[in-house]
């Protein structure tokens, strides 16, 4: 089936899924129910509710099986926005898939579903079933994806096996993420003429002060460090980084009215997350009473989340790679956000491999070894083998 994959992978990375806004989602979801339907499956496409400001969100749910017992391959269509259509003509060179998405995750999706093709082709008679859980708007916090669905009972209602995602892991298990709490802040002043700046506020100033007393807060913030397993060249130490964003003025002869930035507060699971959101809630209302003029907007907000490497899913997951591979994979704690928290959060064991490398995700020539993609497919079968096979534990 390794010709079909690669040309399935080919297909869903030239549909430009960029997130924001949310471009051609339905396209991409029809793509895979249609492929889908030809393997017999019967996928449901769910609307999530949206406002006419935004793009129609969609989510993909199908099954192998029968029986109250769960098993979730979670995975997400969306990717980050690229400049230019050149990183939505996928090419090959050297055993590369390059494209936006090879890595993060549109080769890891068809990993997933030719997992369950494989199923069903050695005709396994499985104890509970594989549910197939495609969602948009990962890449922006999930609320109007995964988020939907469990708000509304589409996930966790039954017996749950566990869940695997196919982030690109680098060839490590992540049992564990941060948590990110992202703000825009706007401090608003007064726009005069220079000549006229004692009649005026400048807001760069004052975000200059805050930006100060954020920078203690930085200090203190990063000496906190994780006790979960890293990745080599990885830091364990929590994360605040000021200025992803950052916008101020009109002209050089003019006082700022208004200054924007952004707070990026990445929260390791060992804190406690409502604790450290309303330190940094805090900080900036410390500020308001004083009388600068500040709003905010909440970019993304998540909970970190951790599981043990020891639970069977985990171990499962692990004894699948190392058939394959010949060695044990690593378990460590992603660097960022995942979709891992939603599951971890009802109970369920949740773990993310998959075929891509982090290095590459995001990358302006992001790309995934093919081979990898068709190990994965391997990886997850023998992985829901283990689990809901006939006299599986």
């Amino acid at each position: 089936m390794r010709k079909d994959m690669l040309a399935f992978v080919k297909t869903l990375v030239s549909i430009r899924t960029e997130n924001p806004p949310g471009l051609n989602y339905r396209e991409c979801v029809e793509v895979i129910a249609t492929q889908l339907h030809q393997f017999g499956l019967r996928p449901e496409i769910i609307n999530v509710p949206h406002d006419a400001r935004s793009f129609p969100r969609y989510c993909l749910l199908a099954s192998l099986g029968n029986g109250p017992k769960t098993l979730y391959f979670h995975g997400h269509y969306d990717v980050v926005p690229a400049s230019g259509r050149a990183c939505f003509s996928p090419r090959v060179k050297r055993g590369l898939l390059y494209g936006r998405g090879a890595s993060d995750m549109k080769g890891g999706l068809v990993a997933m579903i030719y997992a369950v093709r494989m199923l069903q082709l050695l005709e396994v008679r499985l104890a509970g079933r594989v549910r197939l859980v495609f969602v948009p708007d990962e890449e922006t916090g999930g609320a109007r994806g995964t988020g939907y669905l469990f708000d509304k009972g589409y996930i966790g209602e039954d017996e749950s096996a566990g869940m695997l995602m196919p982030e690109p892991t680098s060839g490590t298990v992540w049992n564990a993420c941060r948590g990110a709490y992202s703000l825009l802040v706007k401090v608003k002043g007064k726009q005069v003429h220079v000549v006229l700046q004692h009649k005026g506020t400048n807001a760069f100033e004052q975000m200059l002060e805050l930006s100060n007393a954020l920078l203690k807060f930085k200090d203190s913030v990063e000496k906190r460090k994780t006790g979960y397993s890293v990745a080599a060249g990885e830091s364990k130490n929590s994360i605040l980084m000021l200025g992803g964003i950052c916008k101020c003025g009109m002209s050089f002869n003019i006082v700022p009215g208004d200054c924007t930035f952004s707070i990026e507060r990445r929260i390791n699971p060992e804190e406690n997350f409502t604790t450290e959101k309303n330190r940094l809630i805090d900080l900036l209302k410390r500020f308001r009473k004083r009388g600068m003029n500040i709003s905010t907007t909440v970019l993304q907000e998540g909970e970190s989340a951790g599981s043990s490497p020891d639970h069977y899913l985990g171990q499962s997951l692990a004894m699948s790679i190392r058939e394959l591979h010949g060695r044990s994979p690593r378990f460590c704690m992603c660097p960022g956000l995942l979709e891992i928290r939603y599951y971890l959060k009802k109970g369920i064991p949740a773990y993310a491999y998959g075929p891509g490398l982090l290095s590459r995700a995001h990358h302006p020539d992001e790309y995934v070894r093919v081979q990898r993609i068709y190990d994965c497919a391997s990886v997850y079968a023998l992985t829901a083998l283990r689990l809901l096979g006939e006299g599986a534990g």
